[in-house]
């Protein structure tokens, strides 16, 4: 698909650390577990969202980045901007997905929370997106083997041709145990350095 679209900006939240379009912006001690690093990081960013500790690890992970590139945009709830979400990972929920069988899986000791159950779809943590930055606009979350960015070029190009949305913010977070990564882009008609291409995108990956 030839598409005049392109790449605004990106961020990474890995090992410990997250990047913006490149550029150091947090980083954490060296062998911190996830969910202290998660969380230092989102008080070290003034992240404003009392729901965030009550999340799971993948939404916690996808928020966070979410909320770093839509405030780098000054997207803010008020605009309710046309934002459409479309996210991958090759773990689905299995994290969590873990911790809930094991609440259930001992009958003399069966405690099932549904403060864990409610997040044993992948596609949850888009919601606390939307929630925070009242995004309206069509979702979605891939379950890939691996990387993707020849189906995830294809489908944000094709919103945005079909003026389905006026911004696509998409890419891959995945979480598994003490293994994570997330990796989001937020694509846009509007030109700029980074033309929105496979390429490209697999670059930054």
């Amino acid at each position: 698909m030839s598409s005049k679209t392109y790449i605004k900006s990106y961020c990474h939240i890995k090992n410990n650390s997250i990047l913006l379009n490149g550029e150091l912006l947090y980083k954490g001690p060296e062998k911190e577990s996830f969910v202290n690093f998660i969380k230092m990081a989102y008080k070290d960013l003034e992240t404003d969202y009392s729901k965030f500790f009550k999340m799971d690890s993948l939404s916690k992970l996808a928020f966070l980045g979410a909320d770093v590139l839509l405030k780098h945009e000054n997207v803010v709830p008020e605009k309710e901007e046309n934002i459409a979400l479309v996210f991958s990972n090759n773990a689905s929920s299995l994290d969590t997905d873990r911790k809930y069988q094991k609440s259930i899986e001992d009958n003399d000791n069966f405690y099932p929370s549904p403060a864990v159950f409610v997040y044993t779809l992948p596609n949850i943590c888009m919601g606390e997106i939307s929630i925070k930055h009242k995004l309206y606009s069509e979702n979605s979350f891939f379950i890939f083997e691996n990387f993707n960015p020849d189906y995830l070029h294809a489908y944000s190009a094709g919103l945005l041709k079909e003026n389905k949305a006026e911004k696509v913010l998409c890419g891959w977070v995945n979480v598994d145990q003490e293994q994570y990564t997330a990796y989001l882009y937020l694509v846009t008609k509007e030109k700029t350095e980074i033309p929105h291409t496979i390429i490209e995108i697999n670059n930054r990956f």
